[in-house]
């Protein structure tokens, strides 16, 4: 490759930057804040060392190394190695997230639209665009780094120091730069940015699975997720630097294939071309449901595996659990089990509060494709036959409102499924469903906002995706950074009784049903009376 093939990358990184002046900004802000606020309560969040340590005990158990990673430093458990331990898989995946997004939006989706082709019609080479995305990518996330690095050595803490800090930042930093390469590879794959986005997502899925397994069963396998290698950093512990170095290193042959493929492929082609479809097109394809189903059944199907192996990965480790709470007297301390429930069920209670908002972001995908369909200027086919909006918008609904169900259901599943193979006293499939299922009221609210967004402000509606992960930091971290109850309950899933430990809160549920149904008819008469924009 010439020198030619990289003209005026220069410029096009500015545009990039200039596209992504609030974007980029916004997600590195927020990032940079939550990290520094969760460093900053660690300090006071315990009075005394036997208190660091009790906490040290309890990070021990399989269920938690199987969410957040194996502990290291858990001897000395001060304020560094218990931030690395409790947020660097959390925050790594958020990062793994915005790159994936960025990245498919300055690749296979400008594609999509055109712009790439209209950028090629001037004097710019053949991989100068692609080139643009990485440089573009690689100077965020290095932002990030040298953010974090310095950000936590200001705050002075005597357990994270310069070193752990930049340790720490580098191992978030190399784990977007991964998920960059990854999704530039799969952008030369598929012929969509639903698909590269979609293909993307799976691999950051089936990594997490492969880790939560190793972590808890086997550390080999462990090793083959990128998530893994990271975990091993230890930062504020040893500070290993060779899983950065690895993470670097597989993203540079990631990287070398996906420029190869890039140079040799036809603009709008995809190495993985969409089938041809039938001549005819059935009579379900035709209707106002068939359409949208079909144009989302690969990422129905794939989330519906991910959120079942999900479940399968968090049960798999309830046996486990039961016999590291039997072993640990300062456990059996700590945790005094709620009269006629075993320890293992309040467990239960935390995981299925997690399921939950993670069935919660395939619902909010398939219901939003309505607005990116919308932005493309693709509903105006359809308002020209004769349809009326409620139908429309009534058909994406209808696929979000069965697919909450569905995917709660398949995660709840695979929690009960492994978990009978594991324990020798299993729960029964009843109390699973129950402390699952309850949580559909709170998953209905998010649809209901979503679609008040699309019927009255479409241009916000990502504020959905943002209300969400409000709701994960509040529910998962609040009794972690000992939140005030009322910042738990802005969040629809703080409102959830946690079977079976807690009684049913019947009236509590039925006015968050009043509530999702009252934005749901809202976003409707909304949707119906405003201008449809492209």
């Amino acid at each position: 490759m010439g020198g030619q093939e990289f003209h005026q990358t220069g410029r096009i990184i500015k545009f990039i930057l200039r596209r992504d002046r609030i974007r980029i900004p916004l997600w590195l802000g927020a990032l940079f804040l939550l990290t520094l606020m969760t460093a900053s309560a660690f300090t006071g969040l315990y009075q005394s060392p036997a208190e660091q340590q009790a906490m040290a005990e309890t990070m021990k158990n399989p269920a938690m190394v199987a969410m957040v990673g194996p502990g290291y430093g858990l001897d000395n458990y001060t304020e560094g190695p218990m931030m690395a331990h409790q947020m660097l898989l959390f925050t790594a995946i958020t990062v793994a997230i915005m790159n994936i997004l960025l990245v498919t939006r300055h690749t296979r989706a400008d594609e999509e639209e055109g712009r790439i082709e209209l950028i090629r019609s001037f004097p710019v080479g053949r991989l100068s665009h692609m080139s643009a995305t990485l440089i573009a990518m690689l100077c965020t996330n290095l932002l990030f780094v040298f953010a974090i690095g310095f950000g936590l050595t200001a705050l002075g803490i005597e357990s994270v120091d310069l070193l752990g800090s930049f340790t720490y930042g580098a191992a978030i930093g190399a784990t977007g730069i991964f998920f960059a390469a990854v999704t530039l590879l799969f952008a030369q794959l598929s012929e969509s940015s639903r698909g590269t986005i979609g293909f993307s997502f799976a691999i950051l899925l089936v990594a997490y699975f492969i880790r939560a397994v190793g972590d808890v069963s086997n550390e080999t396998l462990s090793m083959l997720s990128p998530l893994g290698w990271v975990l091993r950093t230890k930062a504020f512990v040893t500070n290993e630097w060779w899983p950065i170095v690895l993470t670097v290193g597989m993203s540079l042959i990631v990287l070398i294939v996906a420029m190869y493929l890039n140079a040799i492929r036809d603009i709008e082609a995809g190495f993985l071309p969409a089938k041809p479809g039938k001549k005819h097109a059935s009579r379900f394809l035709r209707s106002t449901m068939g359409l949208p189903f079909r144009l989302q059944r690969t990422g129905i199907i794939a989330w519906a595996i991910g959120l079942y192996m999900l479940g399968v990965s968090y049960g798999s480790v309830l046996g486990d659990l039961e016999a590291f709470l039997a072993n640990s007297e300062m456990m059996r301390e700590m945790l005094q089990p709620v009269e006629g429930f075993s320890l293992t069920e309040q467990y239960i209670t935390m995981l299925m509060s997690i399921l939950a908002m993670m069935s919660t972001i395939p619902t909010l995908l398939f219901l939003l494709k309505l607005k990116g369909e919308e932005k493309r200027n693709r509903t105006e086919h359809l308002y020209s036959l004769a349809l009326s909006r409620s139908r429309v918008l009534g058909s994406y609904f209808a696929i979000a409102l069965a697919s909450s169900i569905a995917m709660l259901f398949l995660a709840v599943l695979g929690l009960w499924s492994a978990s009978t193979a594991a324990m020798d006293d299993p729960i029964s499939f009843t109390t699973f469903f129950q402390a699952g299922m309850v949580y559909l009221p709170a998953m209905w609210i998010m649809i209901g906002v979503a679609v008040f967004f699309i019927g009255f402000y479409p241009q916000l509606t990502s504020f959905a995706y943002l209300y969400l992960g409000f709701s994960f930091l509040v529910v998962y971290l609040g009794g972690l950074l000992q939140f005030p109850e009322w910042i738990g309950h802005l969040s629809p899933f703080g409102h959830i009784p946690r079977l079976p430990v807690e009684e049913m809160n019947f009236l509590g549920v039925t006015i968050l049903t009043c509530l999702a149904v009252i934005l749901i008819v809202g976003g409707f008469v909304g949707y119906k009376r405003r201008d449809i924009t492209g």
